[in-house]
């Protein structure tokens, strides 16, 4: 029997799963870019993260800027983020085939979730011998989003469920090298968590293959049991992994009231290991059962998450209002193919190709002290998307977008003070989409965007 038909879209279908990751972006960062590790940034549009001072978050965003900190500070943060995606688009199943017919199923419901992003940073300044030296642990989420759709919409070929997970531990040091300059430099260990899932038309697979094509004529196509989107399998892709990565940063005061930043986070490479698991129809289960392929096996795949560099300035203009600046580079021009690797011998590597493009990221705050409890702030920012239209996947559709936020710092004592912050974050265009896999093809286009909603407390002691 001729499996190769069938064996191209079942790995096709699971490299799709794999390779999403990639796709699985969120409308708060470019592509699956998450930014949002500290509430008081977010207030600003993520203006002055890397320059703006008494902001514990600066263990990952500045590392630098742990000097500027004299007593030991925790701080706690945690964004809601309210992700909207709905679809509206048509499809066509085996597509290209004289069996051709419209996708059948809903429209996928709400793409997006509420989904909460902690973080949490430590900073100590060392004493004795050590004095000078500052010292700092953040622990955040830098890449991932959830979403799901309803398991039989018409893209279901393409995506279900993508949950990705990426935690990062910083651990940074920093030192003045001059009363107006400092550097730092940290260590990251990232620990990636992925779930992904699609269905699997073995209809289509088994008619595009001349070796069982009669059978989706039997009695004839349209009452036969074998055909498009009648055989409907299921796989789902889990797997994880733990790597390092580092991160250095400069800050300078050139004159009292200007602080300049730069921070420079190294890619991180992952070699996700873990299980593909099938669910094949049992009507299609025997006919496969000689070839040795579609059963649960270990597999991996090489995933390098992109390195960035951000440029940042604060000046604090009167006594009241400071204005701050961000521009970030995220240098996804890395993310050049997924090649999947399965244990199985019978189903070989399948490699999906990303052309993806640097990405920059800009933002413009400020932030006024209204009087000595409350401080307000404010900012707008645009976020390109690396990736171009023909990587456009419905795991998670990415288009350029503009945030508009707002917070408040109340400062409850000499010690503790509780930060909140919305953003909105409005999608520039409506992401169009034209995506063949698995046999489908599914185009039309979404509309969504996010809302932010962050709050933080501080404890300095």
């Amino acid at each position: 029997m001729n499996t190769q038909p069938r064996k191209h879209i079942m790995v096709s279908a699971l490299a799709l799963a794999i390779a999403s990751i990639a796709a699985a972006g969120a409308a708060h960062g470019s592509a699956f870019e998450l930014r949002e590790n500290s509430v008081k940034a977010q207030g600003r549009a993520m203006a002055g993260s890397a320059s703006a001072l008494g902001d514990a978050s600066v263990v990952a965003n500045n590392p630098a800027l742990m000097s500027s900190f004299d007593k030991r500070t925790f701080q706690f943060d945690v964004t809601a983020i309210d992700l909207k995606f709905e679809f509206e688009g048509s499809g066509m199943a085996a597509a290209g085939s004289p069996l051709q017919q419209p996708l059948r199923g809903g429209d996928g419901g709400n793409a997006g979730d509420l989904t909460p992003l902690p973080a949490m940073s430590f900073i100590m300044p060392l004493t004795g011998g050590f004095e000078g030296l500052t010292v700092g642990a953040m622990v955040s989420v830098p890449f991932g989003l959830a979403t799901k759709y309803d398991p039989d919409w018409m893209g279901r070929y393409h995506a279900v469920e993508s949950d990705v997970r990426v935690i990062d531990l910083t651990l940074a040091a920093s030192v003045d090298l001059h009363e107006r300059v400092s550097a730092g430099f940290g260590v990251m260990v990232q620990h990636s968590d992925v779930t992904l899932s699609n269905a699997i038309d073995f209809g289509s697979s088994l008619c595009a293959n001349p070796a069982t094509q009669p059978l989706c004529f039997q009695p004839d196509p349209v009452t036969g049991p074998y055909g498009p989107q009648k055989n409907d399998g299921f796989a789902e892709v889990s797997g994880t992994d733990t790597s390092i990565g580092w991160t250095i940063g400069l800050n300078m005061r050139p004159i009292d009231s200007l602080s300049l930043g730069y921070v420079h986070r190294s890619e991180v490479k992952h070699e996700v290991d873990g299980d593909a698991e099938f669910t094949v129809p049992s009507e299609v289960a025997p006919i496969l059962a000689g070839t040795g392929q579609f059963i649960n096996t270990g597999g991996g795949a090489d995933l390098v998450l992109p390195a960035t560099h951000t440029f940042s300035a604060t000046w604090q203009a009167t006594d009241r209002l400071a204005l701050m600046g961000d521009a970030r580079l995220t240098k996804w021009s890395s993310m050049k193919e997924i090649r999947i690797q399965f244990e199985n011998p019978l189903q070989p590597d399948s490699v999906e190709d990303y052309n993806w493009h640097d990405s920059w990221f800009y933002s413009i705050g400020a932030e006024y002290t209204l009087n000595d409890r409350w401080t307000l702030r404010g900012g707008i920012g645009r976020d390109e998307s690396p990736v171009a239209f023909q990587h456009r996947t419905p795991r998670m559709p990415d288009e350029d977008r503009t945030w508009f936020a707002i917070g408040a710092t109340w400062q409850a004592t000499d010690n503790w003070e509780v930060t909140g912050a919305y953003t909105r974050i409005h999608i520039a265009d409506d992401p169009e989409l034209d995506i063949v896999g698995g046999g489908a093809r599914l185009t039309g286009a979404y509309d969504g965007g996010a809302n932010l909603f962050g709050v933080s407390a501080q404890y300095r002691f």
